[in-house]
């Protein structure tokens, strides 16, 4: 397994971390930053989060820089992304940060695109994300972060970035699913 393909599956491996420490589980207390009160497993959590988002960046960059692009990194990173994003997204619905509608979209979406990439691994193709459905997956882990902040920065100014990249990510989520959809029409045009 090459360097690319260890990073995702790190990636893959801050998940139930990430996902331990959100709950709180050593009642680390409250943070209070930029006049905002935050819990401290909130923020670490948030850390771990951009840390394992960052990777996808880091993944991809060795990837083309040194020809070790795989069938396997292309079915392992953008799956790395899903699963850390879904996650995230339900555990900020639990804790009532993120309205379940939005989630519920986003992670259609993610499934939708997962059975599509499905049906074409069937005919022999292997697609790799496109720069739309990067621009979505930033979009999403930049809005995920600022949910997971609680709004920190833009609290100051009462800008509520949380839920504005919020809705951002959901427009990039929908548009980028469609276009794969719709570059991909053939493998339903042409199905028995």
């Amino acid at each position: 397994m090459n360097l690319p393909n260890k990073i995702t599956i790190s990636r893959i491996f801050l998940i139930p971390l990430f996902m331990i420490i959100v709950f709180d589980p050593f009642s680390w207390g409250d943070l209070r930053l930029l006049g905002v009160t935050l819990p401290v497993a909130h923020f670490i959590a948030a850390l771990i989060f951009i840390i394992a988002a960052s990777t996808d960046w880091v993944d991809g960059y060795y990837a083309r820089k040194y020809n070790l692009v795989t069938n396997l990194g292309k079915f392992l990173d953008p799956l790395a992304d899903k699963l850390l994003v879904s996650a995230a997204l339900i555990i900020l619905v639990e804790m009532q940060l993120a309205p379940s509608w939005i989630v519920i979209i986003i992670i259609s979406r993610e499934f939708a695109v997962t059975g599509l990439r499905l049906v074409l691994a069937g005919e022999g193709e292997v697609v790799a994300a496109n720069q739309l459905g990067k621009i979505k997956t930033w979009a999403q882990i930049v809005a995920i972060s600022a949910l997971l902040l609680h709004n920190i920065i833009f609290e100051l100014i009462s800008i509520p970035f949380d839920m504005i990249s919020l809705w951002v990510a959901l427009f990039f989520t929908i548009w980028s699913g469609w276009d794969y959809f719709y570059k991909n029409r053939h493998s339903f045009i042409h199905s028995k």
